[in-house]
């Protein structure tokens, strides 16, 4: 019996997602579809340590364990790394998930409060309903790559004054050439199922797609694979695109993700 044949689009850990491939007994393809690219102007995080160190601001919201190093990264070019962090520790932190937290932990930061899984801003939105009042309240919330707009919206909504710092941006990889193939591979049947850690990366499958004039082809193919998302954030995106997600995991991990994917496939589909 052939082992099932799967392709993932993550990037930062292409690696180790092709590792977890092999160990649950599947072939793997990784196909990076993203790139994170710093801003080239860090004003909004020079403006965001600012009102930090000026005592304007009443919580952070950190999304991201790689874009909270980013942003001290960018902050330590102008201010002193001990004065940010004592900063940081006078407001209200609140975390999207693990990464972030791990980051806080190294940097010695009380957190206030901590999204339930599956981690996505219906989560944080619901934190600040049962624990923090944010009527009236600064908010800074560190953003990743795509705006997080409804989050800041229901901030908004609930009486908060939100500022946004981007620290990153994702694009397309320089070398677009290994998810082309990935791209045609799938439209020529040749996976059995397809994995997705990120809304972005569906929405640059499906812009590489679209370039090659094989976007529809594209998301008939997929239908005929094994969907799987990291959680509903993504799967949201997937829909919109006319994806149809076959697995959430139970937790929003990569290790689960494959894990229950395949064994998903090899009951659904052997």
């Amino acid at each position: 019996m052939n082992p099932p044949r799967v392709c993932s689009f993550e990037s930062r850990r292409s690696q180790e997602m092709a590792s977890l491939i092999r160990r649950n007994a599947a072939e793997p393809t990784v196909a990076p579809s993203m790139m994170e690219r710093p801003l080239e102007e860090n004003e909004q995080a020079f403006e965001f340590a600012e009102r930090l160190l000026a005592g304007e601001l009443d919580a952070i919201v950190f999304l991201t364990g790689v874009g909270a190093t980013a942003l001290m990264s960018a902050l330590e070019t102008r201010y002193a790394r001990d004065d940010v962090l004592a900063a940081i520790r006078r407001c209200l932190v609140i975390i999207r998930g693990p990464k972030p937290l791990a980051v806080m932990r190294e940097w010695d930061v009380p957190v206030t409060a901590r999204a339930a899984e599956p981690n996505t801003w219906r989560e944080l939105l619901q934190v600040f309903d049962e624990q923090i009042p944010v009527n009236g309240k600064t908010i800074a919330v560190q953003e990743y790559g795509q705006p997080s707009v409804e989050l800041a919206d229901g901030l908004r909504d609930r009486g908060a004054n939100v500022m946004s710092v981007t620290v990153y941006q994702w694009t397309m990889p320089d070398d677009t050439r290994p998810l082309e193939q990935a791209i045609l591979r799938t439209i020529n049947g040749e996976f059995d199922v397809l994995l997705f850690t990120s809304a972005q990366q569906i929405r640059h499958v499906i812009e590489l797609a679209d370039s090659l004039g094989k976007a529809a082809a594209w998301v008939t193919a997929a239908n005929d694979c094994v969907i799987g998302s990291i959680g509903p954030t993504c799967s949201e995106t997937a829909n919109e695109a006319g994806l149809e997600v076959r697995l959430e995991p139970s937790h929003p991990t990569m290790g689960h993700l494959v894990k229950e994917s395949i064994e998903f496939y090899n009951t659904a589909f052997k």
